[in-house]
């Protein structure tokens, strides 16, 4: 299998970088992405079969992978769901996927992505992961607008194995995502 074009940046520019930034001595403490978790909550598409066929097939298309459903532990009768129900779908990229999905998320996807202006600093937690949210999946590449029939937005979590937060922020950022620094106003 070819090797990514991110990860042949990430082993060419990002590590001799954030060795220089943080004053790491060996390149394997450098922090790296370690997955890239893609998760959907089907919602008001919970009754309607094709349309759960249709996020299924999309998130597959856009991932290379089939996702897991999600079911529902209990049921919560204000939602209309019983236990048991299919509630969302789930995966996990690693690997040539996930390095895959990031370069076509950073190059492709968030900017074709509607009143895009970066990703903000707040979007990182404390345990070092991106969190955040694609409204429509329909800036992705491989989905066709003739076959389009509804739109649904998906959350994306980017887990690094970094200790600190701005090593976390830093990294993406040299890895190409558009994140937006905050300016602080009192």
């Amino acid at each position: 299998m070819p090797v990514s074009r991110l990860l042949t940046k990430y082993r060419k520019e990002v590590i001799p970088a954030m060795q220089a930034k943080f004053g790491y001595k060996n390149i394997m403490q450098v922090p790296k992405v370690i997955k890239v978790v893609l998760n959907i909550g089907v919602g008001k598409h919970l009754k309607d079969d094709k349309m759960l066929a249709n996020i299924e097939k999309d998130l597959a298309l856009i991932a290379g992978q089939k996702p897991v459903p999600t079911f529902a532990k209990k049921s919560i009768s204000g939602f209309k769901v019983r236990a048991g129900m299919k509630v969302g779908y789930k995966l996990t990229l690693r690997g040539s996927r996930m390095y895959g999905f990031i370069d076509r998320l950073i190059s492709i996807a968030l900017p074709r992505t509607k009143d895009f202006r970066g990703i903000d600093a707040k979007s990182f937690d404390a345990k070092s992961v991106l969190n955040m949210g694609i409204l429509e999946h329909s800036v992705f590449p491989e989905i066709h607008y003739e076959s389009l029939k509804d739109v649904f937005s998906f959350e994306t979590a980017v887990v690094t194995n970094s200790r600190k937060r701005e090593e976390t922020v830093e990294l993406l950022k040299l890895m190409g995502f558009p994140i937006r620094v905050s300016s602080k106003s009192s």
